[in-house]
């Protein structure tokens, strides 16, 4: 993450967030570094250390840091209001940091199938959320900024009005897996998929099957496989080679198929270009300017 905000501040991105911890001694001098050519920088951290290893390494600056909050994950934040609390303290109380806010991303809620049920969860989790930031005001911290959502829950964060910001992307391009997610109810938005990879069959030997040659490292596997575009079942095969089942005639050797991904952000991640086309035509090609870059 800390190497894709130094690539888009190569490319004049401003006002860039960081949202998981920066803890390695050469981390945070790359990060102090960034700080010093990109306007607007901000960071998280969910551990006191982490406060005074960045205060320390800031001499001379002013770095944002908001308190990341745990909605029960346990993956990163702090795990209570006193926690919260004791972290808010250290920053607003260091020589060379700002307390900007909290951050309270509920990813796990995000996927939920079904919009009744996410909304149940995801207010269940702002509920907790309100303890927190009162506990926080209480204390005597203001907190500019609440940040967290995504695509699967813009909506309910927007009705349920306590984040200020959300951090909503893949509705850009979607995927299989949030296209499996009721999304949207009566008339509000929907998002359509705008993400998919191409494959060539390049073996057409076995009955009932073609191998193409998008596998492993075309296509991400966390969410499971690719829905494969006018039927049929993708099966991963290894690193280079997928095996497509399709529900009609087989595609004949050097004929293309197309997937969609069932997770957008890591296939990026694979790939250098995207081709941007209108029907059937490239109109555009651009560059992946982060890829790889997550580290």
């Amino acid at each position: 993450m800390l190497g894709e905000a130094e690539a888009l501040a190569a490319e004049g991105l401003a006002n860039l967030h960081l949202t998981s911890p920066v803890v390695a001694a050469g981390a945070i001098a790359r990060l102090i570094s960034l700080n010093g050519r990109c306007e607007g920088l901000s960071v998280v951290a969910d551990h006191p250390a982490n406060v005074r290893a960045l205060d320390a390494a800031n001499a001379g600056m002013t770095l944002a840091v908001f308190v990341d909050v745990d909605p029960g994950i346990h993956r990163t934040g702090v795990a209570s209001p006193e926690a919260a609390i004791a972290l808010a303290a250290e920053i607003a109380g260091s020589g060379n940091l700002t307390l900007a806010g909290v951050q309270y991303y509920c990813g796990s809620q995000q996927h939920i199938q079904s919009f009744a049920d996410r909304r149940a969860a995801i207010a269940d989790r702002t509920d907790y959320l309100r303890t927190v930031l009162d506990a926080l005001r209480t204390a005597g911290h203001a907190i500019p900024i609440v940040t967290g959502g995504g695509t699967g829950s813009f909506l309910i964060d927007a009705e349920l009005g306590v984040l200020t910001e959300l951090q909503v992307g893949s509705y850009i391009v979607l995927d299989r897996d949030y296209g499996e997610c009721e999304l949207a109810v009566r008339d509000a938005p929907v998002f359509e998929p705008a993400l998919f990879v191409d494959a060539t069959v390049i073996s057409a030997n076995a009955a009932g099957m073609v191998t193409v040659d998008a596998g492993l490292k075309a296509l991400s596997t966390d969410a499971g496989p690719p829905v494969m575009i006018g039927g049929g079942r993708y099966a991963f095969m290894g690193d280079e080679h997928g095996a497509i089942f399709p529900d009609g005639p087989l595609p004949g050797l050097g004929e293309r198929v197309t997937l969609q991904p069932g997770h957008c952000d890591p296939t990026v991640n694979l790939h250098d270009v995207y081709h941007v086309v209108d029907g059937d035509m490239v109109v555009d090609i651009w560059p992946v300017t982060a890829r790889g870059r997550s580290a």
